[in-house]
């Protein structure tokens, strides 16, 4: 794929990010797992006749489900360009996404990330900061060789899927 580039096109939504926080970061990957065994304990102390501690376990963890994905949702709805449709072009030196009405325009040099990984939904890029991470939706991609494609480019380009 030297000269030849790919393009793609996709809608970003909050989900999109959700899901790469999932995958990069411990507090939003676990905090399911950790609500739903507070839910089991809440549940089991109101079952054993202890209502009150047992409505409060089950209320805590109906919050702590909750909350990642509320702050995903309300930064997403805070952030204007968040949700502005985006163009990416790729090639072997970088991916050049901008979003359609022109706010906004990023150029990822291949060099510069850390790492990337690829979930069910998007492909995670990565860079040195924490914070920072691009996802590219698996609905970007207008066929499997698309995918396919850019996989190899990250893979050519970054190196191996990190976790």
């Amino acid at each position: 794929m030297a000269d030849d580039q790919l393009e793609l096109r996709w809608d970003p939504q909050p989900g999109d990010w959700g899901d790469a926080l999932r995958a990069v970061t411990p507090l939003y990957r676990w905090s399911p797992w950790f609500a739903a065994v507070l839910a089991v304990f809440g549940a089991v102390l109101v079952a054993l006749g202890e209502p009150l501690p047992g409505v409060f376990g089950l209320a805590c963890a109906a919050v702590i489900a909750a909350l990642p994905m509320l702050a995903v949702s309300s930064s997403f709805r805070r952030n204007p360009v968040a949700a502005a449709t985006v163009t990416a072009t790729i090639d072997d030196s970088s991916m050049r996404m901008m979003t359609v009405d022109g706010t906004a325009y990023s150029d990822l040099r291949w060099s510069t990330l850390a790492g990337w990984l690829e979930t069910n939904r998007s492909f995670v890029l990565r860079t040195d900061e924490a914070t920072v991470l691009f996802p590219v939706p698996n609905r970007a991609f207008g066929a499997q060789e698309e995918r396919r494609r850019f996989r190899e480019v990250l893979e050519r380009n970054v190196g191996p899927a990190k976790p």
